[in-house]
C-alpha cells in the first residue's frame, strides 16, 4: 500500500491505476485520505472454475428473484458501503458513480417482490474485470449476483476476473490467488483483447445462467 492521496484523483486517472494493476481504497467512510493497493498476491477467478452448490443452483432454478443490470449503480454502490467497516468513502463512491456514467463501472442487481436484496459491481476495461465489491440482503443474493456476472463475463468474451484479494468466501466459490507478475502479464493480455459487458440479456433465464457458468471450456 503506498501513501495517501488527496482528493485530486480524477476518473481517467483512476483507469490509469487499474490498467497499471492498482486500485484505491480509503481506510474508512468517514477518513478522506484513499491510498493506492498493489497486493503482492493477487485474488482472481478462473471464469470457467466457479463453483456452484447443488443448493444454490436449485435456488437459482427456482429463479424467485429478478436479475437487472446498471439500473441501479449509485444503490448498489451505497448497500455495498452500509456496513461497520468499509473502504468506499464520500470520494470514492463519487469516483465510481462518475465511471458507471462514462460506462466503465457496472453493476448487477438482484431483486425480490420489487426490494434489492443483492448485487456486485466493478470495473471493465479490454477484456478485464475488477470486481470491487458485493452485498446480501437475502440468503445467497450475493451468490446469485457473482454468478450472473461469471455468465455474463463469459458470454461477453472476458479473460480476466479481478477480486483484489482472496477471502475464505471467495475461496469457497473457486477463486484463486496468483503472484503479482502473472496477474500483471495476464492483465496486458486482458486490455489488448475487446470484450462486451452487455452481451447477456438480464432476462436471460437463470437455468441457462447456470448453463453458463458450469460448462467446462
Amino acid at each position: 500500500m503506498s501513501g495517501s492521496l488527496r482528493q485530486n484523483i480524477t476518473p481517467e486517472l483512476l483507469l490509469q491505476a487499474y490498467a497499471s494493476g492498482v486500485f484505491p481504497m480509503a481506510e474508512s467512510a468517514d477518513n478522506p485520505e484513499i491510498f493506492w493497493v498493489e497486493p503482492r498476491l493477487r485474488g482472481v477467478f478462473p471464469l470457467d472454475g466457479f463453483h456452484l452448490s447443488r443448493s444454490l443452483r436449485r435456488q437459482m432454478r427456482q429463479a424467485d428473484y429478478t436479475i437487472s443490470v446498471d439500473t441501479c449503480f449509485a444503490e448498489v454502490l451505497r448497500a455495498c458501503a452500509d456496513r461497520p467497516e468499509t473502504w468506499i468513502n464520500d470520494r470514492i463512491f463519487e469516483l465510481y458513480l462518475r465511471l458507471h456514467w462514462m460506462g466503465f463501472a457496472h453493476s448487477i442487481e438482484v431483486f425480490r417482490e420489487g426490494r434489492l436484496i443483492g448485487g456486485v459491481y466493478g470495473v471493465a476495461l479490454g477484456s478485464a474485470f475488477f470486481g470491487e465489491s458485493m452485498f446480501s440482503r437475502a440468503t445467497n443474493a450475493s451468490k446469485i449476483a457473482l454468478a450472473n456476472l461469471v455468465a455474463r463475463l463469459r458470454a461477453g468474451g472476458y479473460t480476466l476476473f479481478d477480486t483484489q484479494f482472496l477471502t475464505p468466501h471467495l475461496e469457497s466459490l473457486g477463486a484463486i490467488e496468483i503472484p503479482k507478475a502473472e496477474y500483471l502479464e495476464r492483465l496486458n493480455v486482458a486490455l489488448e483483447k475487446p470484450a462486451k459487458f452487455l452481451e447477456l440479456s438480464p432476462d436471460t433465464p437463470q437455468e441457462e445462467v447456470v448453463h453458463l457458468v458450469t460448462q467446462t471450456s
